[in-house]
């Protein structure tokens, strides 16, 4: 069965903020960033995840690449990463809740930085480059993946995951029914949570929990096609997790928010937008 997603009571309690709460009872999430000139899709994801209610983030990024993310981040915090040693030796840190990986990361640091994060078992993003980096032999990285992860292609990162279910989509007509098949596949194969971009969003678990949200009809958000809004969609993802709400759930959650958000927006939508309209959306929310 597929469960549409949609706002509940259950939604509007898992995003609302008690009064009693500090930063970091909201939780800490990691952006990894790529090199001097590729941090913009890393910057997206982290004022995302800011703004979905992390109560801190902070952006790790090679040396040469530090002064231009100093001169564009305020609220988001700044740490030079050298290497996956470095990572793992963050790990030891528990209040680093969830991390997120891939928007502009780059293949060769993805490669290096994608095995030492799901080493550490944290709540865990993977797009983009984390996901690229793998397409030619995907099978250690779903040997590496945990419970926590949540993988977020869009149809040409599928593709290059699960080529034969993919094929299969293809040639079926891409149909809901049939996407909500192949992903729950995907998702048992890879034993994460796997988010299919699209339209149709569907999400699934390895048990085979299936949501699809549609961004069609009287719901379109056609706005959401443009460069950087699936790198603000793994960050709101990243920061509803690192405050504590599971892989699915936050998936689902973060899905909603971000088609809401275009919708509230509107015409002339960027990348840059959607972060700053969270808050309206939660205010429609009644948070």
């Amino acid at each position: 069965m597929i469960r549409p997603i949609e706002p509940t009571e259950e939604m509007r309690a898992a995003l609302a903020k008690g009064e009693a709460g500090h930063k970091y009872s909201h939780g800490h999430a990691l952006v990894l960033s790529g090199g001097m000139g590729r941090g913009g899709a890393a910057r997206l994801a982290a004022r995302a995840a800011l703004r979905s209610g992390a109560g801190l983030v902070t952006l790790l990024c090679p040396q040469a690449a530090l002064a231009e993310n100093a001169a564009q981040l305020n609220a988001v915090m700044l740490t030079v990463l050298p290497d996956a040693y470095s990572l793992r030796g963050m790990m030891a840190d528990p209040r680093i809740t969830a991390l997120c990986l891939g928007p502009g990361l780059g293949l060769a640091r993805a490669a290096e930085m994608v095995p030492a994060a799901l080493w550490g078992k944290r709540p865990t993003v993977l797009d983009a480059d984390a996901l690229s980096t793998y397409e030619t032999d995907p099978q250690p990285f779903f040997h590496a993946l945990h419970p926590g992860a949540v993988l977020t292609p869009h149809l040409g990162e599928f593709r290059a995951l699960f080529p034969d279910l993919a094929q299969t989509l293809a040639e079926g007509g891409d149909s809901l029914p049939l996407r909500a098949h192949v992903t729950r596949a995907a998702a048992e194969r890879a034993g994460a949570c796997v988010l299919l971009k699209g339209p149709e969003t569907v999400i699934a678990t390895p048990a085979g929990e299936v949501a699809a949200h549609s961004a069609t009809g009287e719901h379109a958000a056609p706005w959401l096609a443009t460069a950087g809004a699936g790198d603000v969609l793994a960050g709101i993802i990243a920061g509803l997790m690192a405050r504590g709400l599971p892989p699915f759930a936050a998936a689902c959650t973060g899905t909603w928010l971000h088609a809401e958000a275009a919708r509230s927006f509107g015409p002339g939508l960027i990348a840059e937008d959607l972060p700053d309209a969270l808050p309206r959306v939660f205010r429609g929310l009644g948070l």
